[in-house]
């Protein structure tokens, strides 16, 4: 806090402080040369004889209070912190909750089948915008809620009721990577209204007529080694894992709507992984995203 600047005495003041006082102009202390400015204190009255002892009567103004304020006990001083402490966590975690629910969300990947693109323990970032103000395309990694109850029973042991809590909560506000118990994540082959089939003649995947290259596929796996063909229904999505060996996705479920899942199911698109540190890197779309009719 800045403080005022003090007034500056002298010729900045009134007329009474310039003009002599006339009970002295006339008196003696005229004739000896007294100056009636010298007679004013620190605190700005005038002195009628004895300047100095009424000088020492400052010592109880502004400057006495302003040191008698700024000690502070140590208790309030450790209060004052603590209070700063927590109004810093609770911002944070109220920023941290507000990105997890509208921007960008962390998942950990429990199982093989998006092998090797994805490995078990890898963490990824998914983003909320798409779909949304981005639209989906052909190739993109996405994470859904398992409506449809593709995953087995989860076997998740329980770590004891505070530690679940505390993991939950941390999990619930997006400063722990939310686990895969009721999500799954697989590539996006086929759109709503596509016709996606396997195979050609060389025994590939083809969308709408088209075949598509598929660099990311585990090492010795065939795009699929069963048929299918179909057309994906509306506000419906047609996936499969890179893994397509070890991967229960869209051809492991041809009873519910052919295989297909709810467009609104879907999370998120994965974008990058952000852990282990030496497998940091992007997700990048396949090249197929922009020619496949």
């Amino acid at each position: 806090m800045t403080e005022a600047p003090a007034q500056a005495s002298g010729e900045g003041g009134s007329k009474s402080d310039r003009e002599p006082d006339p009970a002295h102009a006339a008196g003696p202390g005229s004739e000896n040369g007294h100056d009636p400015e010298h007679g004013r204190d620190a605190g700005g009255g005038r002195n009628g004889g004895n300047g100095a002892g009424n000088g020492d009567g400052g010592g109880d103004g502004p400057d006495d209070a302003r040191s008698g304020g700024a000690s502070r006990s140590p208790g309030a001083a450790l209060f004052a912190a603590g209070r700063e402490i927590l109004l810093v966590l609770a911002i944070a975690l109220g920023l941290s909750l507000l990105i997890k629910t509208f921007l960008v969300q962390a998942f950990f990947i429990p199982s093989v089948s998006m092998e090797n693109t994805l490995l078990i323990g890898d963490r990824v970032l998914v983003s909320k915008l798409t779909p949304g103000p981005f639209e989906l395309k052909h190739g993109d990694i996405v994470v859904f809620a398992d409506s449809g109850k593709w995953l087995p029973p989860s076997d998740h042991q329980s770590e004891g009721a505070i530690r679940d809590g505390i993991r939950s909560g941390l999990m619930f506000v997006g400063l722990l990577p939310a686990d895969s118990d009721e999500h799954l994540i697989k590539r996006v082959i086929g759109l709503p209204g596509d016709k996606v089939a396997c195979c050609d003649a060389q025994g590939r995947v083809t969308v709408n007529g088209k075949a598509i290259d598929e660099p990311y596929l585990y090492p010795g796996d065939v795009p699929s080694s069963q048929p299918f063909s179909i057309t994906v229904p509306a506000g419906r999505l047609w996936v499969m894992g890179d893994h397509r060996s070890d991967s229960a996705d869209s051809r492991s479920h041809p009873d519910s709507f052919g295989g297909t899942i709810p467009l609104s199911d879907v999370v998120g698109k994965a974008f990058v992984k952000v852990w282990p540190l030496d497998r940091i890197g992007t997700l990048p779309d396949p090249s197929y995203a922009k020619t496949v009719p």
